[in-house]
């Protein structure tokens, strides 16, 4: 968390004012062996309500399982009651609201275009670890004993996203640009920070701190802190933001036409052919969100010549004409985007 302080810290210290579990932090660990196996390209949010139908399922004991696109299954934890839950908050889960994922996923300024990931909004939180968690490919975010602060929410689901960028862009296995990254940071002793260490010196979660503090948008970054407090501050350190943008590859230049801009009514989205998001020609989803980062609908593309087009009427998934405004369209591999302005 660059100008971060409450992303992991918030998930600790927040136990005090009641806003997530009270789980002893040893249980908070962050990463999980789980694979994904991502639904599409890019990045996608499947929320509580999803999750909880298409993605859980019931034991003869009457059990509540998650059971992951991987393979990987979860015991989830279905009352406060429960024994596990220490803190039974005002008497009910409140999980992650959709549309803030989608707006803190919509301010991160890294280049996403490698990223593909199923992000599940739990109902209810896995008894195998209480909190949030990534993996490759994967985010779960768990939900709180009350309900989360847009800034928590923000903070948490970049700090996730981290991870799962660390382990597309950074791999343990590429031990040179690991060592250079230890040495910009000033992480070099393994006998302190190794992945064995207290939670805010293992190698990992500082990333995902860095990851969030550098290129999260202002509600991910709103702490000013990160959970290491005894490290640099991320923008602090020379030559450190350059470094994990370089773990991407270079910069996309693919521009998202859009015509009319202003207009009324419907928009046309473009993507020339030279743009990396077509290399494939494969089908590629636009997501349109409004400026509260409420997402309004996702379209799905059709071939025009080498390029790929979107059409848009001008209304929301429940057919409902979207209000004069500002809306914002994303491609779901994160490698282009475009600022509409609706008429009145």
């Amino acid at each position: 968390m660059g100008p971060l302080a409450r992303t992991r810290a918030c998930l600790e210290a927040s136990l005090l004012l009641g806003l997530l579990l009270a789980v002893p932090s040893s249980a908070r660990a962050s990463e999980i062996a789980a694979q994904g196996a991502p639904t599409t390209s890019g990045i996608v949010i499947h929320d509580a309500a999803e999750t909880l139908r298409d993605w859980c399922r019931t034991d003869e004991q009457g059990l509540l399982w998650l059971e992951l696109p991987g393979g990987a299954r979860y015991e989830l934890v279905t009352s406060v009651d429960d024994p596990a839950i220490a803190n039974q908050g005002d008497g009910s889960f409140h999980a992650f609201d959709a549309a803030e994922v989608a707006a803190a996923l919509a301010a991160v300024s890294y280049p996403l275009g490698d990223v593909a990931a199923d992000v599940f909004l739990l109902p209810f939180p896995r008894r195998a670890g209480l909190s949030s968690a990534a993996g490759t490919g994967l985010i779960l975010l768990s939900p709180g004993v009350y309900p989360l602060p847009r800034t928590q929410q923000h903070a948490e689901v970049v700090h996730e996203l981290g991870h799962v960028v660390q382990r597309a862009d950074l791999p343990d296995s590429d031990t040179a640009a690991w060592t250079r990254y230890r040495a910009l940071r000033g992480i070099l002793d393994a006998s302190v920070y190794n992945a064995d260490a207290a939670h805010a010196d293992r190698p990992h979660e500082i990333f995902a701190e860095d990851f969030r503090a550098l290129f999260g948008g202002a509600l991910a970054t709103s702490s000013g802190t990160i959970e290491n407090a005894t490290l640099t501050p991320p923008d602090q350190v020379p030559g450190l933001e350059g470094f994990l943008r370089s773990l991407a590859g270079p910069p996309l230049a693919a521009v998202l036409g859009a015509v009319p801009n202003p207009g009324r009514g419907a928009v046309v989205f473009s993507l020339g052919a030279t743009a990396p998001a077509v290399g494939s020609r494969a089908p590629l989803a636009l997501d349109l969100f409004d400026v509260t980062g409420r997402r309004l609908a996702t379209l799905r593309s059709t071939a025009a010549g080498d390029g790929q087009l979107w059409s848009w009427d001008g209304r929301d998934e429940r057919g409902r004409r979207v209000e004069p405004g500002v809306v914002f369209a994303r491609t779901r591999d994160g490698g282009a985007s475009a600022r509409v302005v609706l008429l009145p």
